[in-house]
């Protein structure tokens, strides 16, 4: 396992293009590569009928996000942990776990665009 800037990583940042997201996820998270395909697949679709790229930009930002909370484990685990409690039958635990989604997901898009 890697480090980097103190965080450990299954493999290293891929770089933001579709064949670099789809090869990152086929080491680090399998089980989505269906999910990724067929999400990518809407966006062509989308850009091509709103002649437009912004929704295959947008589907690279939201994978490269994806991929970063994969490979970083204690960043999946921090995902995992705030999902699993936003439907708590405790307010105050649901609302703590929404604020931490938020933040793993801000911290992820950060690291994903850097």
């Amino acid at each position: 396992m890697n480090t980097h800037n103190g965080y450990a990583e299954l493999i290293p940042r891929p770089e933001r293009t579709p064949e670099a997201l789809r090869t990152a996820l086929a080491v680090i998270a399998p089980h989505r590569l269906v999910e990724i395909q067929a999400e990518k697949d809407e966006a062509f679709a989308k850009a091509v009928e709103w002649q437009s790229l912004t929704p295959v930009r947008s589907w690279v930002l939201i994978w490269a996000r994806e991929v970063e909370i994969a490979r970083r484990p204690a960043l999946s685990t921090r995902y995992a942990d705030a999902t699993s409690n936003l439907e708590h039958a405790n307010l105050a635990t649901a609302q703590d776990a929404l604020r931490e989604l938020s933040s793993v997901l801000d911290e992820a898009m950060k690291a994903a665009r850097a």
